[in-house]
């Protein structure tokens, strides 16, 4: 697994990290329990590795039933102080309210959009969008498109959904192609095309 040239931000000696590469970032999403996973995660991250995500990123499955919207959307002051006092996630009040919050407002988005997925995907054509970078310090933190999605998730009620945040999940979930064109993977998800 290791012999294929990766990304360069990709640590050769974490398996996880080597694994969510090769098989998870970047291949497109169109699952709304997935999309929400996915924000919930990346608004996690926000000041820390990705790293620790991945490592921590079972008992946040675990902690908030499978990231089911319907579900989350239900949790009350019981709910978050559970999520406070387990240290297999993240414990931070904002980020957890947050998540929370955000389940609420992805329901009033899907039952206007059809779903949530439709929504983001909107934003770029509703296809990814195929970029073509050498080096890592190329690669923007944000886009135009991030900007706008972010702008627009947080006039329907969304918190913790920054421009950075956005770009971060739009990467991690498919609607950009920012592998490099050096790594494998960049070819196995449409990179020999220009958008």
């Amino acid at each position: 697994m290791t012999n294929k040239t990766r990304c360069s931000w990709v640590p050769l000696n974490d398996p996880l990290y080597l694994d969510y590469h090769d098989r998870e970032w970047g291949v497109p999403v169109r699952d709304d329990r997935k999309m929400f996973e996915m924000i919930v995660l990346e608004g996690a991250q926000a000041g820390l590795s990705w790293g620790t995500i991945l490592r921590k990123r079972e008992n946040f499955r675990k902690d908030f039933d499978g990231f089911e919207p319907i579900k989350v959307s239900h949790y009350g002051e019981k709910d978050v102080k559970r999520l406070l006092s387990d240290p297999g996630i993240i414990r931070n009040r904002v980020k957890i309210s947050s998540a929370i919050n955000n389940a609420k407002a992805l329901l009033y988005l899907s039952r206007e959009f059809g779903s949530f997925s439709s929504y983001l995907w909107s934003f770029i054509g509703g296809r990814p969008i195929i970029n073509h970078w050498k080096r890592t310090s190329e690669i923007p933190a944000v886009t135009k498109e991030s900007i706008a999605l972010s702008k627009d998730l947080s006039a329907r009620g969304f918190r913790f959904i920054g421009p950075t945040i956005c770009y971060s999940h739009m990467q991690a979930t498919g609607m950009v192609n920012d592998h490099l064109v050096t790594c494998f993977r960049y070819y196995e998800l449409g990179g020999s095309s220009r958008r």
